[in-house]
């Protein structure tokens, strides 16, 4: 079994505060535009809602296409796209593909476009 490790997506100590509070930095704004951008998408939403609430937050690809109800290569190219913004790890157990979903990698989001 082979896992990848990645870091959260979006360092909110790294940006000390909410975006509406201080202003963002290039590299800032360049990274949290990636990962919008891989979120934007209605399937790739659905994807991480499900491995969300799956056990573990954690799902076989085998069980990703039919909720979806796309081919199975479009779906693998989403969950790609996830896992290069770092929402989701891929660990691959004899022929199946599992991905989970990153600890922290949404709520980092989250904090740092909070308004309070």
């Amino acid at each position: 079994m082979s896992t990848m490790t990645l870091l959260p997506v979006i360092d909110a100590a790294a940006c000390c505060a909410p975006l509406t509070r201080d202003p963002m930095t290039q590299s800032q704004a360049d990274d949290l535009s990636k990962s919008l951008k891989a979120l934007a998408d209605p399937a790739r939403l659905r994807l991480i809602s499900i491995i969300a609430a799956s056990e573990g937050q954690e799902a076989c690809v085998c069980d990703l296409t039919e909720p979806l109800d796309i081919a199975q290569p479009t779906v693998s190219h989403h969950l790609k796209v996830l896992t290069e913004a770092g929402f989701v790890t891929r660990s691959k157990r004899g022929t199946w593909a599992y991905y989970k979903l990153v600890p922290g990698a949404l709520d980092s989001l989250s904090r740092l476009l909070a308004t309070a």
